[in-house]
């Protein structure tokens, strides 16, 4: 089964954070959101750090954060193995993007959630 972190997960159905653990558990990625206050999102055991995730590889790791957040955090991901690291729109800065790649990781702009053939509008 794939896996995914989704750093900035949440609560709020509206929000994208919500949307993508929907989307990715509905497509069959075992699904591990990551805030730091939150204890479950839509039934799954939230994690206040990607290092707290047992699971040590994933296939992505999906960021919904603002850059400035995201510039906090990505030291961590870089320390877990992931095959792709996604910088949702809004998420993305040159110097987060800059900061990903010479941390080694795989960055890619675009939203995740159209990744695997769906439609934040459906959820």
């Amino acid at each position: 089964m794939p896996t995914i972190a989704i750093i900035g997960a949440s609560q709020d159905r509206n929000k994208f954070g919500n949307k993508a653990v929907r989307v990715f558990a509905d497509k069959g990625y075992t699904v591990y959101p990551i805030h730091p206050k939150l204890a479950e999102i839509e039934g799954h055991k939230v994690y206040s750090s990607i290092l707290k995730v047992p699971e040590k590889e994933f296939d992505m790791v999906s960021f919904y954060l603002p850059p400035q957040l995201g510039m906090k955090v990505i030291e961590e991901v870089a320390k877990v193995k992931c095959k792709e690291v996604w910088f949702n729109p809004g998420s993305e800065s040159d110097e987060l993007i800059e900061k990903a790649e010479s941390l080694g990781l795989t960055v890619i702009q675009a939203c995740s959630i159209v990744s695997v053939g769906s439609s934040p509008n459906k959820y």
